[in-house]
């Protein structure tokens, strides 16, 4: 649907404007959207980028450090995240030997297997957006020049 239709809105100062709300809006609509996909997986956005960012480093653990480098949302709270996680079994933490001051986060198998359930469910990509792989491409270029 258009943003003029979502919004109810139908002018803008400029297409700068138009294209700067749209982002704005279309995140939004991605998180609650999201937040509902995951829900039966008992996880959150931000737990589950936590879990992808350890599977990207495994089998080497990760610190706290390293994860609010990597994650999406940097307001996250990682520590409180990887309590979580920890809790529900998805991650261990243990002293590092190296460094007794840190810790070192590792997914677990259980993380691991979780993980491969969402990515099979497909709701972490846009293969079935209607949009072609030259889109998909171009959007994400569009997306990377603008952060540029």
């Amino acid at each position: 649907m258009r943003l003029e239709d979502e919004i109810k809105q139908p002018t803008f100062q400029n297409e700068g404007q138009k294209a700067y709300l749209n982002i704005l809006f279309t995140a939004g609509w991605l998180s609650l959207r999201q937040a509902a996909a995951f829900r039966p997986y008992g996880v959150t956005l931000p737990q589950f980028n936590v879990l992808r960012i350890l599977r990207g480093q495994y089998p080497k653990p990760a610190t706290v450090a390293l994860l609010i480098e990597r994650m999406l949302d940097k307001t996250s709270n990682a520590s409180r995240i990887v309590d979580k996680l920890e809790e529900k079994k998805l991650v261990t933490r243990t002293v590092c030997p190296a460094n007794r001051r840190a810790v070192d986060i590792c997914i677990t198998e259980a993380g691991l297997r979780l993980l491969r359930q969402i990515d099979d469910s497909g709701l972490t990509t846009f293969e079935d957006s209607g949009l072609t792989e030259g889109e998909l491409i171009q959007l994400n270029n569009l997306l990377d020049k603008i952060r540029a």
